[in-house]
């Protein structure tokens, strides 16, 4: 490897030290595991989570300067607040991870307005404000990555899910226009598209046997785990990726492979 490679070589842990990041809806599944892998390589980790009654314990469990800030990503002015505070908190933000997201499950013919319109604030609007946020102080910096949280439901359809397809499709819209526009300013947005992934998540709308069957389904014989999503994370924040944004990277086990 020459000298002037800016990579750590096999074996060396990505080091974050003096690095800051935020993750939406990291109180629990898929975001609760990607702020644990930031901190655990040293990033100092602001852990979002949507109202007072889902407040994270034993944060120490995040790393030395982690902080837990509440905020709705539903609502433009919590998210002008949620930034303030973690403006407060560090010095810097590094790294956005745009991962919360809801998904109540109704058929095209039951879905109704209001549910309609809460699925796209909290998972479309949400990502795009927080991005806005982001960017504007990343752009400043000229540095940073921001991750979106897409799905496999961006491209597979869902007969009880057309508001979460949307939204997740639309994320990976997102992605490709707040690339385009960041890549100037050294600031990089990629986007991950989990499968099922086991969390709570999927248990919302399916029996463990049929969770089990579609494991066994897949071609790796699993579902995904919140891990497998953390670390492609890591490698869409990592200078291992340093050339790479404007995309989505599926986490599907083989499930959906996109050309």
């Amino acid at each position: 490897m020459p000298a002037s490679s800016p990579y750590a070589p096999t074996g060396e842990a990505l080091d974050l030290s003096g690095q800051s990041a935020l993750v939406t809806g990291a109180n629990q599944g898929i975001g609760r595991e990607i702020a644990l892998t930031l901190a655990a390589h040293g990033a100092r980790v602001a852990i979002n989570y949507p109202d007072p009654a889902t407040r994270p314990e034993a944060l120490d469990a995040f790393g030395t300067g982690a902080v837990a800030v509440q905020g709705d990503v539903g609502s433009t002015a919590e998210i002008a607040r949620l930034f303030e505070e973690v403006d407060r908190a560090f010095d810097r933000l590094d790294i956005l991870v745009n991962n919360a997201g809801i998904f109540p499950r109704a058929s095209v013919f039951e879905l109704d307005e209001v549910t309609w319109d809460r699925v796209l604030a909290v998972n479309l609007k949400g990502t795009f404000f927080c991005s806005q946020q982001a960017a504007r102080r990343m752009s400043a910096r000229r540095s940073g990555a921001i991750v979106n949280i897409a799905s496999e439901s961006a491209i597979v359809p869902d007969v009880v899910g057309a508001h979460y397809c949307a939204s997740k499709a639309g994320i990976v819209a997102l992605t490709k226009c707040f690339a385009k526009a960041l890549a100037p300013h050294s600031v990089r947005v990629n986007a991950v598209a989990p499968g099922m992934t086991d969390t709570a998540q999927p248990r919302h709308g399916y029996s463990e046997e049929q969770i089990a069957a579609r494991g066994a389904a897949n071609p790796t014989g699993r579902i995904a785990t919140s891990a497998d999503v953390a670390r492609a994370v890591l490698y869409l924040i990592s200078p291992m990726s340093e050339y790479v944004t404007g995309q989505t990277l599926f986490v599907t086990g083989g499930e959906v492979m996109v050309p």
